[in-house]
């Protein structure tokens, strides 16, 4: 009877193996190989609690079987216990160390776990098994993604890609690398591949529209941008409200609609600017959600009749829109982009107060170089300090640090360098840090929200870009539209912040000249390092 509940199950006739899997249970409790078949099955029809429980069962019987442990690890990985999947293909590893199967999927959840260089290690065991299995290919060229090094992911994908020409996953995966590698026209190449093999695949479609708003496509590409909903970590931030979605449309007229931000503070700080405009198309109201820490900043700007923080309880509204979606709404292109500043400012009494707390010498030069560790991003666009020395060795320039958060190899650095002001246990928000940029001659940033603050308050900033920068610093322009005071430096080659430093230093050396002051005493209001 077994077989034929195997041969059921097999062919796909999940009713009819679930039956007979039952009917032999009822005979044989105790056999591994029935309570391992019935728990894939209902791993298979998505009863992971039950699979869970069979799956356990069958080993407690026989633990000796890495087939097992294999199944175990996959209904885990499932629930999202990534921990117990890792444990669970541990067990079955040193049941049979060489198990393909096992040493890939290991691999897969380390990954998840955010452990890359564990994961790099568990693929390359795979293919010295079996060099052209392409599934740990397409794997290592993932953890080589999160290692920052996408010209190997690329070679890697390809590689896989002579075994499966048009798997959709790879192709898009090829697409993230040679975005990375900033040529977006072939990312957008490799990911309409990827839409022809899989026209729903909304991964791909997510990755062609970020090629294509790095290209200046931004009909096609912000289009494609909503796909954003139904990818990785998006996918279940996206909010669900009994009002319609507004896209441009619908008429607003005697309308309340609710603007709601929906990733970082920079991006809120970059698309807040087409909220005031909401009013001009007949919005009765436009109440607007924002980050806590954004909330006191963003208050101020005109157009916006309520603004609540997350977590606080929302007015009526008839309609809604994601920030990000704005720009679709607006049926926005590059001439187009509402770029009257400033459009944020902080309050007078916040700018009195700073000025009490702030050098006077002059330049006084804003400096933020590294964003939040949790962006998918971080290893790219954020600058160790270290980097940075041949600035802070300027002799007559005084730094103010504008970083929320120091890491820890930073900070010797700050206390080593007198000149570089340090301020952060005074910042309570972005109103504070407005406040405190409102008293700069000059902001220097990498791609943070500190370069969104300076560009939508009208201060001349210097932003420090990655190679194969965000999609919203476009490509070979020392200008933004987005913010008329910005002057961009990018990498001229992958990892390169040597050159762009090189770059800098004389457009500092001559802004410095300009705005020379007198040497004055430290302010007492904050220390000068943490």
């Amino acid at each position: 009877m077994f077989r034929r509940a195997r041969r059921a199950h097999e062919s796909g006739e999940l009713a009819k193996a679930e039956r007979l899997y039952n009917a032999l249970l009822h005979y044989e409790p105790d056999n591994f190989d029935v309570l391992h078949g019935l728990g894939q099955l209902h791993y298979q029809r998505g009863r992971l609690h039950t699979a869970l429980a069979l799956i356990q069962s069958a080993l407690r019987r026989d633990p000796g079987r890495a087939d097992g442990f294999a199944s175990l690890g996959l209904v885990f990985h499932s629930l999202r216990h990534c921990k117990e999947a890792l444990a669970s293909y541990n067990a079955g590893l040193r049941v049979e160390p060489d198990n393909i199967e096992l040493l890939n999927r290991r691999g897969v959840t380390l990954l998840d776990l955010n452990r890359p260089c564990d994961a790099l290690e568990t693929f390359e065991r795979v293919l010295a098994c079996d060099p052209n299995h392409f599934n740990a290919l397409g794997n290592y060229g993932n953890a080589l993604i999160k290692l920052n090094r996408p010209a190997e992911a690329l070679a890697a994908y390809d590689r896989a890609l002579t075994a499966a020409p048009e798997n959709a996953q790879l192709l898009t995966n090829r697409a993230v690398a040679l975005r990375r590698l900033d040529r977006p026209r072939e990312a957008l190449m490799s990911a309409s591949a990827a839409l022809v093999a899989r026209p729903d695949f909304a991964q791909a479609r997510f990755v062609a529209s970020l090629a294509r708003l790095t290209l200046g496509d931004f009909g096609s590409g912000w289009r494609g941008y909503e796909s954003r909903w139904e990818v990785g970590a998006l996918a279940s931030q996206r909010r669900s409200f009994t009002a319609p979605l507004w896209l441009g449309g619908e008429p607003l007229g005697g309308k309340t609609i609710l603007l709601h931000a929906e990733q970082g503070f920079g991006d809120t700080l970059q698309f807040v600017r087409f909220a005031p405009l909401l009013r001009q198309l007949g919005a009765k109201e436009v109440v607007l959600e924002v980050q806590p820490e954004l909330k006191r900043l963003v208050s101020r700007m005109s157009g916006i009749t309520v603004i609540v923080a997350h977590g606080e309880p929302l007015p009526h509204f008839d309609v809604y829109c994601p920030l990000l979606s704005l720009p679709l709404a607006f049926a926005a292109e590059l001439e187009t982009i509402p770029a009257e500043i400033p459009y944020v400012s902080p309050d007078d009494k916040d700018i009195a107060a700073w000025r009490e707390r702030l050098p006077r010498q002059r330049p006084l030069v804003g400096l933020a170089w590294s964003g939040e560790r949790s962006h998918d991003n971080d290893l790219n666009r954020s600058i160790r300090l270290e980097t940075l020395l041949p600035l802070l060795d300027l002799p007559d320039v005084i730094f103010l640090s504008l970083q929320h958060e120091v890491r820890d190899a930073d900070a010797a650095i700050l206390r080593e360098h007198p000149n570089l002001f340090q301020a952060t246990e005074c910042f309570r928000d972005f109103a504070d840090t407005a406040a405190a940029v409102a008293h700069t001659d000059l902001v220097i940033s990498a791609d943070t929200a500190v370069a969104h603050l300076a560009g939508a308050m009208g201060k001349p900033v210097f932003v420090l870009l990655p190679y194969a920068a965000d999609f919203r610093w476009l490509r070979e322009r020392q200008d933004s539209p987005w913010y008329p005071t910005a002057q961009l430096f990018r990498q001229p080659k992958f990892g390169d912040w040597d050159s762009v430093i090189d770059m800098l230093l004389p457009n500092l050396m001559r802004f410095g000249a300009r705005h020379q002051g007198n040497r004055t005493a430290w302010p007492t209001g904050c220390k000068l390092s943490a």
